[in-house]
């Protein structure tokens, strides 16, 4: 059964290197200029900044996956796009041996839940089309695209796609 909880403060910078492993796999398959805008973002100590929660996902004893949940209105991608109204879901990673047991599922579970309790009706999140196994599950969950919200990181034509859930 998975088990998702804060991260310890001693436990980020593994769970930063785990998520880096995670998103690996994509970058044989996107511009090198993407990759390095993607990696900066996913090795960066947004994940400590104040109000944001960094989630982690254990499975078996073991950490199988992380979140980080921007509260609403923050600069979740540093001036690339709007601060949103409502929290926004960032750097989903699971393990590569932990995919398909749930774990995605339980950390977007437990946004919901973080959201809700402070009374946000709505959260978001940003993928692109390179992630489509993650696409998939955010629009079985029920997330809707923003397109309004869409933004281009890294000039090469790559947009990274808006979505948005109403929870309340």
């Amino acid at each position: 059964m998975v088990q998702v909880r804060k991260a310890l403060s001693d436990e980020i910078e593994m769970v930063r290197e785990q998520r880096l492993q995670a998103y690996e796999e994509y970058a044989q398959s996107i511009p090198e200029g993407h990759w390095d805008v993607l990696r900066k973002a996913i090795m960066s100590d947004a994940d400590e900044q104040t109000g944001v929660e960094l989630l982690v996902a254990e499975l078996d004893g073991k950490i199988a996956g992380s979140v980080v949940l921007f509260p609403a209105k923050s600069d979740a991608y540093k001036g690339l796009s709007d601060m949103m109204d409502y929290p926004e879901i960032r750097m989903l990673a699971v393990t590569p041996q932990s995919r398909h047991k749930g774990v995605a599922e339980a950390l977007i579970k437990e946004c919901f839940y973080q959201a809700k309790s402070k009374g946000s009706r709505y959260i978001g999140l940003h993928t692109a089309d390179f992630m489509k196994s993650a696409m998939r599950l955010y629009e079985r969950m029920g997330f809707v695209r923003m397109p309004e919200f869409d933004f281009e990181p890294a000039g090469d034509g790559i947009i990274v796609k808006a979505y948005r859930l109403a929870i309340g």
